[in-house]
């Protein structure tokens, strides 16, 4: 962990960043000079600040602060809130605030505890991949005491990780996906109706699934053979993995309408796994449960 500087000094220089500035609808709260001393580093004492370095003339950026947007707005759809709070740093407008928090390359996702600075990437991960990294980072806070007392003043118990657990993410923080899942497997020989222990296995089969694919040439692929069922099912687990999840969920209900036999078995089962992926709650899930339904009967 470090620090923030005591003053803020000139701008960085992000001339790297050739591309025209695209308009963006920034997702959290906006990060100046300002809040950030005044409101956002006092909060970090009692919840965890994640913040996403970001620029207009960077889409990378754009895009994993709109999927840190959706992560937050999934968890504070929960009874008991998000438990996090999330900023942005714009920074073309708040260069100060880009020198202090030290940034050289975008995109560049920060958490803040207790006042302590903490990287925590400096790529475009994937949407279960964000998942596991803002888990991580709320379970190492609440062993600090960090989001473990609610708004209202009421202690909030924490649960112990379980030693599956605790493996599986050893695991992803070393990148081995394998290991990641042998872990989630013995946790659910354990405890085979735990729900985190399904949604962790889950998470890690796409990613061990994506792994290697080139994302974007994949779905392009797909999208020029419309009949091709692997190349369906390969693509909407990209979509998944980048956060589209009605696109993807839309391509395998049109492939189940044009396949038969074992072929439309498969991708209902690859389809009906997806759907562990998402909030029960999310309209694009129950409406893809109920276009499922008309396609199959």
């Amino acid at each position: 962990m470090s620090s923030l500087p005591k003053n803020f000094g000139s701008a960085i220089d992000l001339s790297a960043l050739r591309n025209p500035p695209v308009a963006t609808e920034a997702s959290g709260v906006g990060i100046t000079q300002a809040n950030l001393m005044q409101d956002v580093l006092p909060a970090s004492h009692a919840q965890v600040v994640i913040l996403i370095c970001w620029s207009p003339r960077s889409p990378q950026s754009q895009a994993v602060m709109s999927a840190l947007g959706q992560l937050h707005a999934q968890d504070s759809a929960k009874p008991e809130g998000a438990g996090w709070l999330l900023g942005n740093v714009n920074v073309d407008v708040e260069p100060e605030v880009a020198q202090a928090l030290q940034v050289q390359t975008l995109p560049l996702a920060l958490a803040i505890i207790q006042e302590q600075v903490v990287p925590l990437f400096e790529t475009v991960p994937t949407a279960p991949q964000l998942r596991l990294v803002i888990d991580k980072v709320l379970s190492l806070a609440a062993e600090r005491g960090v989001g473990t007392v609610t708004p209202d003043g009421a202690p909030v118990v924490e649960e112990q990780l379980e030693p599956e657990e605790v493996r599986a993410l050893e695991a992803l923080d070393q990148g081995d996906y394998v290991a990641a899942r042998a872990a989630y497997r013995d946790w659910l020989n354990r405890a085979p109706a735990n729900s985190l222990a399904q949604l962790g296995l889950a998470q890690v089969e796409l990613l061990l699934r994506i792994s290697g694919f080139d994302i974007s040439a994949v779905i392009a692929s797909a999208n020029e053979e419309p009949t091709n069922l692997v190349l369906a099912r390969q693509a909407a687990d990209c979509e998944v993995a980048e956060g589209k999840f009605e696109e993807a969920f839309t391509r395998l209900i049109s492939a189940i309408k044009i396949s038969s036999g074992e072929d439309r078995i498969g991708i209902r089962e690859h389809l009906v796994g997806l759907f562990s992926l998402v909030d029960p709650a999310d309209p694009i899930l129950i409406k893809a449960r109920q276009q499922l339904a008309s396609a199959l009967f």
